[in-house]
């Protein structure tokens, strides 16, 4: 029975674990990757208005097959780069 040194052979390990920044149980999402196309197209969008409603997040994220979280997430994190360049 050989041991690595890094998995504790304890139950309470698990804990120490996540206490130490690890991840346990939901995963981080990947980064998503955007198109040149798809972020011209959000930038277009951007320029126009900096917020979008439901029904606009909806159709904008339809139209470029993203989720509507990514399109949320994607003009939080813009208008937050804008702030800073302000």
């Amino acid at each position: 029975d050989e041991s690595s040194g890094y998995e504790s052979e304890s139950a309470g390990g698990d804990r120490s674990a996540v206490a130490a920044g690890g991840t346990r149980g939901r995963q981080r999402r990947t980064r998503t990757a955007f198109t040149s196309e798809q972020v011209c197209r959000l930038e277009k969008t951007f320029q126009r208005q900096k917020y979008l409603g439901g029904s606009e997040r909806r159709k904008l994220a339809a139209s470029l097959h993203l989720s509507e979280v990514q399109i949320k997430t994607w003009f939080q994190n813009r208008r937050m780069k804008l702030k800073r360049q302000i």
